[in-house]
């Protein structure tokens, strides 16, 4: 029997995988046949071997394995034996943590011969709902003007919602979240309103980016930590543009990239809206921007805004 599970919200899918993982366990309470391979690391042939290993205790072996998308030999292999894997007693999991290219041979067979579950980033309204049923599972109740706070808060990023949820559910121990508790221990995701400013910045809706800004430096936020994000944001875009006219399968982009998954899924449709020389020119002016904050030629506040107004 063959597992397939893979996506860009690597939060859901590795839960699923250690749910998957926990109820072997519970059945096979030796744990002596629950191997795990990564492609990286073994050829297909250390992986065989363990299928056709007879176990001393005659119980089902759990695989699981790893990066199999990363190796094309590995790949290759896979696919001459995947349908005798499909008829084994054993469980073999191919596990992605990223969305592999749906383009290969792999990916199609194994969405014919597997259980396979895709876990894409949530949407606003599926992530609430997830939410909800973590607390939920936390023994927390919520108000819901309060999850849409925590949502609107946080954004799409399953992990940091995860955490958020424990460091809310431990504080109220048991009781009602309020609006006032996730204002006074959520801090708002910068990065979702930096996104918002840059996508009006490509769009060439200057008055927009200059008040999503001020929003913040009206907040108390400061200028030069604002600067960084966009410079973070504009760092992220050059990688993944350069990845982009490499050809780079999209699969592949936030392995080699060495960027979160997420980051590269939100991203990549910015990156589209700017040429490369552009996005080039930029990065050396938010460069230039910091380099005159920091040797006091310029008032920071005032070089956001001419940034803004330049670029």
């Amino acid at each position: 029997m063959i597992y397939f599970i893979y996506g860009q919200d690597s939060y859901r899918s590795k839960k699923k995988l250690e749910e998957i993982i926990l109820g072997y366990k519970k059945v096979h309470k030796s744990g002596l046949n629950l191997i795990y391979v990564d492609a990286n690391e073994k050829s297909f042939s250390d992986f065989y071997s363990n299928l056709k290993i007879n176990s001393m205790f005659a119980e089902k072996k759990l695989i699981v394995l790893r990066n199999v998308f990363e190796d094309k030999k590995f790949q290759e292999d896979l696919l001459e034996n995947i349908k005798d894997l499909e008829s084994l007693k054993d469980i073999v999991v191919v596990y992605e943590g990223v969305m592999p290219d749906k383009r290969t041979k792999l990916f199609k067979d194994l969405q014919k011969l597997s259980k396979c579950q895709e876990f894409g980033c949530l949407q606003p309204a599926e992530l609430k709902k997830w939410a909800a049923e973590e607390l939920e599972n936390n023994k927390v109740k919520i108000d819901s003007s309060a999850l849409d706070l925590m949502v609107n808060f946080v954004g799409g990023d399953s992990w940091k919602m995860a955490n958020e949820i424990a460091k809310l559910s431990n504080y109220k121990m048991g009781s009602t979240i309020k609006r006032e508790d996730v204002e006074l221990l959520v801090r708002p995701n910068i990065e979702n309103d930096i996104f918002k400013t840059i996508d009006a910045i490509a769009s060439k809706d200057k008055k927009m980016a200059l008040s999503l800004l001020h929003k913040h430096l009206d907040g108390g936020d400061n200028a030069l930590y604002l600067l960084t994000m966009i410079a973070y944001q504009f760092r992220n875009f050059l990688i993944i543009k350069d990845l982009q006219d490499a050809k780079t399968p999209y699969g592949l982009i936030a392995k080699k990239s060495g960027l979160h998954p997420f980051v590269v899924q939100k991203s990549s449709y910015l990156c589209n809206q700017f040429p490369m020389e552009r996005l080039k020119k930029i990065y050396q002016k938010i460069f230039q921007v910091d380099s005159d904050i920091k040797t006091g030629k310029i008032e920071s506040e005032l070089a956001l805004d001419l940034l803004l107004a330049e670029i």
